[in-house]
């Protein structure tokens, strides 16, 4: 333990080395990361294309393909099982994971989530399964920047910051949207505007980005241009659309819940055999309704292209909707990002049909389909900062940026009224109720970790003198630094707004210290 503090130590008081250490260790994960969720979206493409092939001809009738793409798919379910067997931190989005492990609430074995988040994906989304690959490429990144922290042997703190520089480009990579993948690791995941943080994170996030543009070109994402403004005397329909966004966003994230609890209970199916249950309900669904399949991102240029009516686009929004709570629900490995953002589309597709019968023009179907993305995204994640600067990044137009934060921020005090839980705060907590919590030692002196805390606006903890504080036996305040000035230790030292606190702990005791930061650790 005093070991690990004095590795901290001596990297914090060597501050601007410290950071530049970061940004070139963050230019490596993301270079890294880059090279591989480049390779998972090519394997993904092609399995895609592959599945696109073989419906076809199923299509064709014929009945030797439709009997091998079914045995197939129960020789899928079966892998997929076997890979949540072999590693149980690979299932699902991976996103809940990375942060408990920022929190130090879990630990990743990264070179086996690296190998089987990997496979996993590419079998459970390429077969179908309405899940999106931002999630697996967000953990993919995260562990890469742990297992280069492992090997370079850094101290736990730097760990931290490499996690979330691995996500960052991840995300970055993953949606051609390095910006919003530096945000999105800020904002959900660390908590925290931490210039050590910020620095490590851009590093990893810009070179990932420079790695996908090398392979995939310069285009965004969704190459959606010429989409019009939305003019100020229609944003009373954003307050409407918004509203409309954030109550079923909170609808999605209690569904969801839902759905994995369902899965959790049901036993006629054996668990290594579980994912079967939406692979074959997606082989069935992908006969007359293949759109539904995969993330569904070509499905998000067809609806902003106005080229389905609005019973389509309701019965689109339903069975969307249904298998992305069934796929996600089994627990196999795959992000909700897509889905959600297809979900968002056909409602925004659906608004702008109802308020065209009120007169207005039909040039703005688009600009409906893109801001309630967003308020939908906003709504389940609530991540409005992250929302806004994902879909202006994958639709590669700035200019509605006003009116995308706008409805963004309806869209998050209508969930923030019905107090709903972001949902990824809301996997962890039902994930981190299932296991063993983190092993406590006797007087809290177990393998020990470092975390930074910030000292935010009226916090109990500004004004503050170090030695009227009540500190916990669990921890320990070992630096403080204020801006580039490192501040002693002293009892006399007043705290102040902007402060970053270092606090060694025991690992189960930081998620506590942390929700207890404005409480000055009383009672803990």
């Amino acid at each position: 333990m005093d070991e690990v503090i004095g590795e901290v130590q001596e990297a914090l008081r060597n501050w601007r080395e410290f950071r530049l250490r970061l940004f070139m260790e963050g230019s490596l994960v993301g270079l890294v990361a880059g090279v591989i969720v480049v390779l998972f979206r090519f394997f993904l493409e092609r399995a895609e294309e592959l599945r696109s092939i073989l419906y076809g001809y199923m299509h064709d009738g014929s009945l030797t393909i439709v009997a091998a793409w079914f045995l197939t798919l129960l020789g899928v379910a079966w892998l997929l099982g076997l890979i949540l067997t072999v590693e149980p931190m690979s299932a699902g989005s991976g996103i809940p994971q990375v942060k408990g492990a920022i929190l130090g609430l879990v630990k990743m074995n990264w070179s086996k989530i690296l190998v089987t988040k990997f496979i996993g994906g590419v079998l459970a989304i390429g077969a179908g399964l309405s899940l999106g690959r931002e999630g697996p490429s967000i953990q993919i990144g995260a562990v890469v920047g742990q297992g280069i922290s492992r090997i370079l042997r850094r101290a736990n703190l730097e760990e931290q910051y490499l996690l979330t520089s691995g996500a960052s480009a991840g995300l970055a990579a993953a949606f051609n949207a390095p910006l919003a993948g530096v945000i999105f690791s800020l904002e959900e995941l660390h908590k925290n505007f931490s210039p050590a943080v910020l620095s490590s994170a851009i590093a990893a996030s810009l070179t990932a980005d420079l790695v996908v543009r090398y392979c995939y070109g310069r285009e965004p994402f969704w190459n959606l241009t010429g989409i019009p403004v939305l003019p100020l005397q229609y944003y009373d329909l954003l307050i409407v659309l918004g509203g409309v966004a954030g109550l079923l966003g909170v609808a999605f994230n209690q569904l969801l819940i839902k759905a994995l609890d369902a899965y959790a209970r049901q036993r006629i199916v054996p668990k290594v055999y579980q994912a079967a249950i939406p692979l074959l309900v997606g082989g069935l669904v992908g006969v007359v309704l293949p759109e539904v399949l995969g993330g569904g991102n070509t499905l998000i240029d067809t609806i902003a292209a106005d080229r389905f009516g609005v019973v389509i686009l309701l019965v689109l929004l339903g069975a969307k909707f249904s298998f992305t709570m069934l796929s996600y629900g089994s627990g196999v490995p795959g992000g909700i990002f897509l889905p959600m953002l297809v979900i968002g589309a056909l409602i925004g597709g659906a608004f702008s049909k109802a308020v065209f019968l009120l007169g207005i023009q039909h040039s703005y179907h688009a600009t409906f389909v893109v801001l309630a993305m967003a308020a939908y995204f906003t709504a389940i994640v609530k991540a409005p900062i992250t929302g806004s600067i994902l879909i202006t990044e994958m639709t590669g137009s700035f200019r509605h940026l006003p009116e995308m934060i706008f409805i963004c921020m309806i869209a998050y005090v209508v969930v923030d009224i019905a107090k709903s839980k972001p949902v990824y705060d809301l996997l962890l907590d039902r994930s981190l109720q299932q296991r063993k919590p983190p092993a406590r030692s006797e007087g809290g002196e177990t393998a020990g970790a470092v975390v930074e805390l910030v000292v935010g606006m009226g916090s109990m903890l500004a004004g503050q003198k170090l030695g009227n504080i009540e500190w916990p036996s669990n921890c320990l305040l070992i630096y403080i630094r204020r801006g580039e000035q490192e501040i002693v230790l002293q009892d006399d030292i007043e705290l102040a707004v902007g402060d970053y606190l270092y606090v060694s702990a025991a690992e189960g005791y930081i998620m506590e210290i942390k929700a207890r930061a404005d409480e000055c650790f009383r009672n803990l």
